[in-house]
């Protein structure tokens, strides 16, 4: 059986390990899991994990993020943000969704995106405040 590219680019995962610590920017097509510290950018078309001993001082630009841990920096999702309880998020956030869990610290300034459709019924981007 053959695989599309595009299954292949799903199956793809990084894992930054505990007691892990990268300095400079990081590249992926696929998913990434954060448990160790990242100084610096990363850019995924996937989902990232940030666990709870989870760092990225940086820019973070993914699909869909899930943190249990810190972020500080700048944050641009093309889809939800979700935040438990012990996740600390401080910096400039763009999004299209959000969760929160009580007890998670989101001290940011946030612009929430949307998808709208128009009359003709093609999608565009709209930002609400």
């Amino acid at each position: 059986m053959k695989k599309s590219k595009n299954q292949d680019q799903i199956s793809i995962q990084n894992i930054i390990a505990k007691g892990t610590k990268i300095v400079g920017d990081f590249f992926s097509e696929g998913d990434l899991r954060v448990d160790g510290t990242v100084e610096g950018n990363i850019e995924t078309a996937g989902k990232v994990v940030v666990g709870k001993e989870g760092v990225i001082l940086g820019k973070l630009s993914c699909s869909n993020a899930y943190f249990e841990g810190q972020l500080k920096g700048t944050l641009e999702l093309t889809g939800t943000l979700t935040l438990k309880s012990t996740a600390h998020i401080e910096g400039d956030v763009v999004i299209e969704k959000l969760a929160v869990e009580p007890g998670a610290t989101f001290n940011v300034s946030c612009v929430m995106k949307s998808s709208v459709k128009d009359i003709n019924g093609t999608s565009k981007q709209q930002k609400t405040a």
